[in-house]
């Protein structure tokens, strides 16, 4: 076997990351890849890691070194990226119309990830006397609205293949089950809760669980 030709700056309990991870278990490249764990303690803009920052200015994970040195960033580049280095049916269709709506369900679920974490920077981060309640519960209606549309327009998409659309959105209510629990989000998304509940015991999922 040879030795991995890439190097990941990653951190396991990233919804980004974790996407990344998963798009390697299940196109068979994760002997490809070294991990390099980030050192930021939680993963936080105010908490520079000089080695991630070196050729990856906005400091943001997963950044991905190539064999010649290149760094790409962010994970839709990367996934885009490593999506293309297989032989397996691609993740990511390459034209049509089902190009553009699997990505823009991947998409939808980046924007769950993003108010999620962003939510996570300020309870973790500021003091409780600084929290701004009214911006908290817009992120909140952002994942509710995200989630409702989910429910209504695309179980039978996410059903019909484990690809970026499906991967992204596992990925997504992974974190919410990690960091916001409180949202309850299975109540009032039965079939999505049932679709999360198949998909999240494949091999793919079950070895990116975040152990934190």
């Amino acid at each position: 076997m040879s030795a991995p030709s890439m190097t990941l700056f990653h951190n396991p309990a990233s919804p980004y990351v974790r996407k990344v991870m998963v798009l390697l278990h299940e196109t068979g490249q994760l002997d490809r890849v070294t991990l390099q764990h980030s050192q930021l303690s939680p993963v936080s803009p105010v908490s520079p890691d000089a080695a991630l920052n070196q050729d990856n200015p906005l400091g943001k994970i997963p950044a991905l070194r190539l064999a010649d040195g290149n760094v790409l960033y962010d994970s839709r580049v990367i996934l885009d990226y490593l999506d293309q280095q297989h032989v397996g049916n691609p993740l990511i269709p390459r034209e049509g119309s089902a190009r553009w709506r699997r990505l823009t369900l991947a998409a939808l679920a980046d924007g769950i990830m993003d108010a999620s974490v962003t939510i996570r920077y300020e309870l973790a981060l500021r003091a409780p006397d600084k929290h701004w309640d009214q911006w908290l519960d817009a992120q909140r209606d952002k994942i509710r609205r995200a989630l409702a549309v989910l429910e209504a327009d695309a179980i039978a998409e996410l059903t019909s293949h484990f690809d970026i659309a499906a991967i992204s959105v596992a990925c997504a209510l992974g974190y919410l089950d990690l960091r916001h629990p409180d949202l309850n989000w299975r109540d009032a998304h039965p079939q999505l809760s049932a679709w999360y509940a198949h998909v999240s015991q494949r091999p793919s999922m079950l070895a990116t669980v975040p152990k934190v």
